[in-house]
């Protein structure tokens, strides 16, 4: 049954009696057989010359191998080698199953196969012995080879057989061949005999000796007569040896004549038909392979066209057809290759060669883009850039690099040089432009203060980040903004910093292989080796990422901390080579930018927060800024830093692999807040100071009497402590959660520095208000315009105060004063409380109990200080007249009194003045004024009636009478003081009296309230301003208390 099957397998050519599918390299040979078998009957149609041996040839050709199981080389000459036989030591009925399941693969493989099989020639005992028995012990190999010596044993007498049943048949037919030889050899003569020649007659030999004895040799050819040059020459020319062309020569002669002139006749014809041959022969062949012979210009059209999904598809096409005839012409061998086989070889050489040089040429020029796509700006690309060059690194690997050249560490490293030349050029253009234009600005014109204070006005109409353009000076604002600028294109995510990070994310999706998941692997993958980076590579990248990111940070932190170029102004005595001066007749082509003096940022001295900076010494400040403008843009810098700062420290390398560069980063964040916050407090202070220039000496409306410094004041300080508070905690940093903490709380000595410096410009603002309260102001024309200090409009030169008509005077010194007093309340009562709050709520600190009483004395002081130089005149004035009238010799009467004395009406007049001027100045402060001014009053009278050392009936009468009147008239501006003063007038007066006389008065005492009821009928038009509350019921009010009570 073993047997049946293996014969089973080796007639049908497959190594499994239960095949699942028909082998495909039984179809490919049916096929090529088929083809060529009509390809030869084709060419036979077409030769009308036909062969003798046509029979002979089909039978040959048509014959099929007599061995069971034999095979068929891929010439297609048959062979004896069987594909399968049994172990010739018996241990198994099949060679190829048994190596198969030993796991050697020799079915596929014909040569491999023959070094198994007994009957090939190319049989390997030792590999056959190492291979089938590995395993096999010394009893098994003994058994083998007794199965062996039984197999030779029976071919041997087979053969015995086969030999002694036709030994006959061979003995005749051998006979017969010697005497065809023998009759073409010697015409019919009897050959020459000799003693050898007769006693080998009937050798095995015999064949052998006389085809040797007919190559030729001279003992031969002397020992025969026939052939010596006396035989005649017909039999020469016929005899069988090489001198007459074994036998031919006799009509060679003839032969040659017809052929040449069967060559002139029939020659042109029979080359035509040879030549039409070959060129069906070559057509043939052009249509079977047009494909490929289109391929060159086919690749050509898809790179004019741009078409690389046919560029690559072309090409591979292109390398399958030439591996297909590699692999065909080492199967070959030395085997002669047929005439289409041959055409193959050819046009697939012809089609390499052009399409490889096109190849070459188009991935030098993708090579030159790749390297060339950092420079493109963004802009300027018609999709994303991580597309281009993912597609650029695809086209590469589908079409092939060498082992040395990998697009993806190619277009990393390329990538990395480009950010550096960048981060370099960009850096030194933008702070080289950042310091032309403020050396301009410093050079040109400085705007006055009175110009400055405008911009501080702007507070109270629009916010501090609503109208950017409307803080300072256009120039200015320029500079801020190119400032702004060239940090943003240094840390913005659209910027250096962004596409720093963009690299690193490439350099990460590359390393772990996300981004090689859409990348090809090229023909037959050979290109996958270059999707995997090495271990140094990466590390190097690594590298290459914290060498940029320490660029990106060590530029600015030069910017914030070097000072100011050291440049000569364009009037400056020095000469061009002077050595403290940059400029040169020749300068050195390393020199991108003017030399700066160095802040080290170990140096305590130069960056303590104690530490007062102007702003000529700060390179990022513009020249005559204010600073309403610097704290909305250092602000804005900041955050653009402190965001820089933390996308920095979020960098994988940075974090993982450079504690110090996290360190670098914090130091970065602290060292260019501590700078802001200096070059911010030195400007405040000048600000505070050019407060006092923003009073108008209007009241605003529906402000009452308040002019716009309280609201103006409040808008700035509040202006400075938001952005402050901004710079301090870097509020405007957008920070990714992480362990790393770029941003720490600011310093305890910031925080105080901010502290003190909000106390002094406080100081600075209130001593300005009370510089301004006491400056005259000059009258020019119809105008009230104030000395050169005095504030500036903007469409003209210089500003006019113009007083309300009728209402407000502000040449008056008494009106600037009042003014100033209402300011002062409206600072005590509200914008310094929302002030101290804003302070504490931003700051999370509160204030000292040391600031909070700083601030509340000096608003005291100089509230007490101002009230006092406006009320000091008028009480001076109105001494002047009670002493007067008081010592007139007619003060007191000598009968019953009939009104109050004249200098009380003096002093009510002048209260009426005052008042008006009050009211109508500061309504708020009229209260005020006029309690203090009667207080004053009867301080005056006290001291008055002290002089007179006894008072009768009729003395005493009149004082009470007119202190009653003054009290009555003015009631509602009564105060606890006034009050006091008044019980001491009254107690003085009851001491200067004796009982005598306060028992006359009181006898006169009743007509007293009506005088007084009297007097205030008569001057209620005149003193109808103190009234304005008071009810008229209290004009019947009788007197509170006399001496006699």
């Amino acid at each position: 049954m073993a047997d049946f099957d293996r014969r089973v397998l080796d007639f049908y050519g497959i190594s499994t009696p239960m095949p699942t599918t028909w082998p495909s390299e039984k179809n490919d040979k049916t096929d090529d057989s088929d083809s060529d078998r009509e390809q030869q009957q084709k060419k036979k149609k077409l030769n009308r010359r036909k062969s003798r041996y046509e029979a002979l040839e089909r039978a040959v050709s048509n014959r099929s191998s007599v061995v069971a199981g034999s095979e068929t080389s891929a010439s297609g000459v048959s062979n004896l080698v069987q594909r399968d036989e049994p172990d010739p030591l018996g241990s198994s009925d099949s060679v190829v199953r048994t190596l198969k399941d030993l796991g050697v693969p020799i079915q596929d493989d014909p040569r491999l196969r023959n070094r198994f099989l007994l009957s090939s020639t190319s049989f390997s005992p030792a590999l056959f012995l190492s291979q089938m028995h590995a395993n096999a012990d010394t009893r098994s190999l003994l058994g083998g080879l007794e199965v062996l010596s039984r197999s030779i044993d029976q071919k041997s007498a087979s053969l015995k057989v086969l030999v002694e049943s036709n030994f006959e048949r061979f003995v005749r037919a051998k006979a017969t061949i010697d005497n065809v030889y023998k009759e073409m050899k010697y015409r019919g003569a009897e050959p020459p005999t000799t003693p050898t020649a007769r006693a080998r007659a009937h050798s095995r030999h015999a064949s052998r000796s006389s085809f040797r004895g007919s190559s030729g040799g001279a003992t031969t050819l002397a020992a025969n007569p026939l052939l010596s040059p006396t035989l005649g020459d017909s039999r020469k020319k016929n005899a069988l040896v090489k001198e007459s062309d074994y036998g031919v020569s006799g009509i060679k002669g003839p032969l040659l004549d017809v052929s040449a002139k069967a060559e002139d006749v029939w020659g042109p014809a029979l080359g035509g038909r040879e030549k039409e041959e070959n060129l069906r022969t070559v057509s043939t062949c052009l249509s079977r392979y047009k494909e490929y012979i289109e391929t060159s210009s086919n690749i050509a059209d898809s790179i004019r066209r741009k078409d690389y999904d046919a560029l690559v598809e072309e090409y591979h096409r292109a390398r399958k057809f030439v591996d297909e005839t590699k692999k065909l012409v080492e199967d070959l061998g030395s085997t002669p290759p047929s005439e289409t086989q041959a055409y193959q070889v050819l046009i697939a050489a012809r089609m390499w060669y052009d399409v490889e040089q096109q190849i070459e040429l188009f991935k030098k020029e993708i090579w030159k883009k790749l390297s060339l796509l950092h420079n493109v700006s963004k802009t300027d690309t018609r999709g994303p850039a991580q597309d281009q060059h993912m597609e650029l690194i695809g086209l590469l690997l589908e079409l092939g690099v060498g082992a040395e050249d990998n697009p993806i560490s190619t277009w990393l490293w390329t990538k990395y040089l480009s950010l550096k030349e960048r981060i370099e050029n960009v850096a030194n253009r933008g702070m080289k432009e950042v310091e032309q234009h403020r050396l301009q600005l410093a050079a040109a014109t400085k705007p006055s203060s009175q110009i400055l204070t405008l911009y501080l006005r702007n507070l109270t109409r629009h916010a501090v980040g609503s109208k950017p353009h409307g803080l300072d000076t256009p120039a200015v604002i320029e500079l801020w903004e190119k400032i702004v600028s060239f940090l943003s294109s240094l840390l913005s995510s659209q910027g250096i910093l962004g596409e720093v990070l963009e690299f690193w994310q490439a350099v990460e999706s590359f390393t772990s292989g996300k981004a090689q998941k859409s990348l090809p692997t090229g023909y037959n993958d050979e290109s996958r080796e270059h999707h995997r980076l090495s271990t140094q590579g990466t590390l190097q990248l690594r590298k290459c990422t914290i060498e940029l990111v320490d660029m990106i940070r060590a530029h600015v932190f030069e910017f914030f901390t070097e000072g100011p170029p050291i440049v000569s102004p364009p009037n400056s005595p020095l000469p061009p080579n002077s050595p403290r001066s940059t400029t040169s007749a020749q300068p050195s082509p390393t020199s991108t930018r003017a030399p700066r003096p160095n802040l080290d940022p170990n140096n305590a001295a130069l960056l303590s927060p104690n530490r007062d900076v102007s702003s000529e010494e700060i390179a990022f400040w513009p020249p005559s800024s204010n600073s309403i403008s610097g704290v909305h843009y250092l602000s804005k810098m900041l955050g653009m830093v402190g965001t820089g700062a933390a996308e920095m420290a979020s960098v994988v390398p940075v974090t993982q692999d450079n504690t110090k560069q996290i360190e670098l980063l914090r130091t970065l964040v602290g060292v260019v807040r501590e700078r802001c916050v200096e070059s911010l407090c030195a400007t405040w202070v000048k600000d505070a100071e050019n407060m006092k220039l923003v009073e108008n000496w209007q009241p605003l409306k529906g402000k009452g009497d308040v002019t716009c410094m309280p609201a103006t004041f409040a808008s700035f300080e509040g202006a400075l402590l938001g952005g402050m508070q901004k710079i301090l905690y870097v509020s405007e940093a957008i920070v990714k959660p992480g362990p790393r903490d770029i941003i720490s709380a600011p310093p305890t000595k910031l925080l105080e520095r901010v502290r003190g410096r909000y106390v002094s410009t406080l100081e600075i603002a209130l001593s300005g208000m009370d510089e301004n309260a006491k400056r005259p102001i000059k009258k020019a024309s119809d105008e009230w315009t104030t000395d050169m200090d005095a504030p500036i409009g903007l469409n003209s030169a210089r500003a006019s105060v113009i007083a309300r008509q009728g209402t407000i005077d502000a040449s008056d010194g008494n009106v600037r004063l009042l003014l100033t007093l209402c300011n002062l309340q409206a600072l005590t009562s509200q914008v310094v409380p929302n002030l101290n709050s804003q302070f504490e709520s931003a700051f999370s600190v509160k204030l000292d109990t040391e600031s909070e009483n700083k601030i509340r004395d000096t608003l005291k002081a100089k509230d007490k200080t101002l009230f006092a130089e406006y009320i000091g005149p008028i009480v001076k004035s109105l001494n002047k007249i009670i002493i007067e009238g008081f010592n007139k010799p007619d003060w007191a009467p000598t009968s019953q009194p009939t009104g109050a004395g004249r200098y009380i009406y003096e002093v009510l007049l002048s209260l009426v003045l005052v008042h008006t001027q009050v009211s109508t100045t500061a309504p708020s402060l009229t209260e005020k004024v006029l309690k203090e001014l009667l207080n004053q009053i009867n301080i005056q009278i006290l001291e008055v009636f002290k002089t007179r050392p006894k008072y009768d009936e009729f003395a005493l009468a009149q004082a009470i009478l007119e202190l009653e009147f003054l009290a009555l008239i003015l009631t509602d501006y009564t105060s606890k003081a006034s009050e006091k003063t008044q019980q001491k007038i009254y107690d003085m007066l009851e001491s200067r009296t004796d009982n005598e006389t306060r028992g006359r008065l009181k006898q006169i005492i009743e007509p007293l309230a009506e005088i007084k009821k009297r007097l205030s009928k008569e001057s209620r038009t005149e003193f109808a301003c103190f009234r304005q509350r008071h009810n008229e019921s209290r004009n019947n009010r009788e007197l509170k208390r006399t001496p006699t009570d």
